[in-house]
């Protein structure tokens, strides 16, 4: 498989990586203008750019560029010491650009109606790819949800095992009742979805905590969810609430310095993003 090859493997699992490329060179260098580089997030490289302590730099520097989500521009000369110290008698100059590859963020949505409808669409334009999950088929279907890379008409537990969730999925519970949110709750919390959404008003999310508390689960495993779900725009439409609720999507997107799991004054990590945006 190519690096290119790799790069979508990678993004469709969920993970990120790091693509050095040599930009520009005068001289002489052990490896030629266009060369790449992929480092994965577990550290393991594919391809070259050049190989040495050049190398082992630019190693150092994508982790920390998939660590940031921030691109980094390096500058060698392999002047007569340099080169010598590096194992490397070229004496040219390069330049590498090493830029962050994270997958394409995902939005799976639990509920097929009006408000999902919308939800799915303006993720969609968004830049958020969409699953639609309900157990009802005339509710999740391509022909109701075509900009949807998936549907499942299916009873929500068989769904789940299918979804592949990891830190770039973001969860949105919107079915038809207290009973199948709760359902879909449970197994949530248990994930690494970077973001948890319900519909409702806090009340009833609390209630539907309390209940699943009741069957053990720690209130801990809560304090990621948004709930109410959406920032507050006054949102009454369900093209306003889709709004409202991918707007709060991006903002956890565009946050990842924070640690939504550490809120110690509320259950609801909904609080802190509403003071990080003031």
């Amino acid at each position: 498989m190519d690096i290119y090859g790799e790069i979508v493997r990678l993004r469709k699992q969920g993970q990120k990586c790091a693509l050095a490329t040599i930009v520009e060179v005068n001289g002489s260098i052990p490896s030629y203008e266009s060369a790449k580089m992929l480092v994965r997030e577990d550290g393991s490289m594919m391809g070259t750019v050049g190989g040495g302590c050049v190398e082992a730099e630019v190693w150092t520097a994508a982790r920390e560029v998939i660590a940031t989500d921030k691109p980094k521009h390096l500058t060698f000369s392999l002047g007569q010491d340099a080169a010598y110290d590096n194992g490397l008698i070229c004496g040219g100059q390069l330049n590498i650009f090493i830029e962050p590859v994270a997958p394409q963020p995902q939005a799976i949505i639990f509920g097929g109606g009006h408000v999902s409808k919308s939800i799915s669409k303006v993720a969609n334009i968004a830049g958020f790819s969409t699953i639609v999950v309900d157990d009802r088929e005339a509710f999740a279907n391509a022909e109701r949800f075509p900009e949807a890379e998936a549907t499942y008409a299916e009873d929500y537990e068989s769904v789940f095992p299918k979804l592949g969730v990891n830190t770039s999925s973001y969860l949105v519970i919107v079915t038809r009742g207290h009973r199948d949110d709760m359902r879909v709750l449970r197994w949530a919390v248990g994930t690494p979805a970077r973001y948890i959404a319900m519909i409702g008003s806090k009340r009833k999310t609390i209630s539907v905590v309390k209940e699943l508390e009741k069957e053990g689960l720690p209130r801990e495993a809560f304090a990621k969810i948004f709930a109410p779900m959406g920032l507050e725009i006054g949102a009454e439409s369900p093209e306003e609430i889709a709004v409202s609720v991918v707007a709060e999507m991006i903002a956890v997107r565009r946050s990842p310095d924070v640690n939504w799991k550490a809120v110690s004054k509320s259950i609801f990590a909904h609080e802190t993003l509403r003071t990080l945006l003031k």
